[in-house]
């Protein structure tokens, strides 16, 4: 039977803990190790985390390492064959984790998985089932606030999300990039969809299975953009050009030239406008461009598949 550990990222979390962590338990395939990281929490979460010591391998961290920092280092701490990062606002259905394992042993080109995300206060509507991309290289996900019986078929998506993603340890193996797996340059915010782009460009399948269940609580888009802290949309921003930087490649981008120049206008007037201390996030940008460009040959370098076969998630 393949392993399985359970790596879960906290910060400030403490009312979502119990009900995350008894639904992992509650799963009926075991689960060889439960990870959780939590990043300087101050709400009561650490206190929480000491009733879960018998169930849990705890990490405290002394300063706030971000969602890919958190999770590369769960990642190191496991050997398991298989590692479901979990945000702590999901509640896994029983069977979660039983019915990806079973379809990605199906077929080992699978090299991450999701079930069917819904929101915890709508049931019926869909958080997401995977990723979707598109020409002006915008990511969003599958199916977002769609009923969810509209998703009833399994089958290959572009990436999926870090929300409750199934990953395969060869392939977190085999797409790290200088001993990373999630860019913790990124800190948090498409750390899953630049995941998504390079697995892909290394000949990789996503997978959704509609018959695994779990419920998101994702409770930061009931206030919209504005609700979101300073940095955050700074992240956001900028990180979607770093992922670009490192995985696109330069006959496509001309190929959607129309899309992409049209964003990118609409976007660059926006935040003149509107948010103009977005635009401090370039900074961090061509800070670190001696790094994104060792990144970028890295990763070309490890290419695999026919451009076409990944380009063609790009709608």
């Amino acid at each position: 039977m393949k392993t399985v550990s359970v790596h879960i990222v906290t910060y400030n979390s403490v009312n979502y803990l119990d009900e995350c962590l008894q639904a992992v338990a509650d799963q009926d395939y075991p689960i060889k190790q439960v990870i959780v990281v939590d990043n300087a929490s101050t709400d009561g979460t650490v206190d929480k985390l000491t009733r879960w010591l018998y169930f849990c391998d705890v990490v405290g961290n002394s300063v706030n390492n971000g969602f890919a920092g958190g999770h590369n280092q769960a990642i190191q701490l496991s050997e398991a064959d298989y590692c479901l990062i979990l945000n702590p606002d999901v509640t896994l259905q029983p069977g979660y984790v039983r019915t990806l394992i079973t379809a990605m042993d199906d077929d080992h080109a699978i090299g991450s998985s999701t079930g069917k995300l819904l929101f915890k206060s709508n049931q019926s509507l869909v958080d997401s089932t995977g990723l979707v991309i598109n020409k002006a290289r915008r990511a969003f996900d599958r199916g977002a606030n769609e009923p969810s019986r509209t998703y009833q078929q399994a089958g290959e998506v572009f990436g999926i999300s870090g929300a409750a993603a199934m990953y395969a340890r060869k392939m977190i193996d085999d797409i790290s990039v200088k001993g990373e797996f999630f860019d913790e340059d990124f800190f948090a915010y498409k750390e899953d969809v630049d995941v998504a782009w390079r697995a892909q460009l290394m000949g990789w399948k996503a997978y959704f299975e509609p018959a695994a269940i779990a419920y998101h609580e994702r409770g930061w888009k009931e206030g919209g953009r504005s609700s979101k802290p300073l940095f955050v949309r700074r992240l956001s921003y900028i990180n979607r050009y770093k992922m670009i930087f490192k995985n696109d490649r330069f006959l496509y981008a001309i190929k959607h030239i129309i899309p992409l120049l049209i964003y990118e206008v609409l976007s660059f007037a926006y935040a003149l406008i509107r948010e103009p201390k977005l635009l401090v996030a370039w900074a961090s940008f061509f800070r670190n461009l001696s790094d994104l460009v060792e990144k970028r040959r890295i990763i070309q370098s490890k290419k695999r598949t026919n451009l076409y076969e990944v380009y063609k998630w790009y709608k």
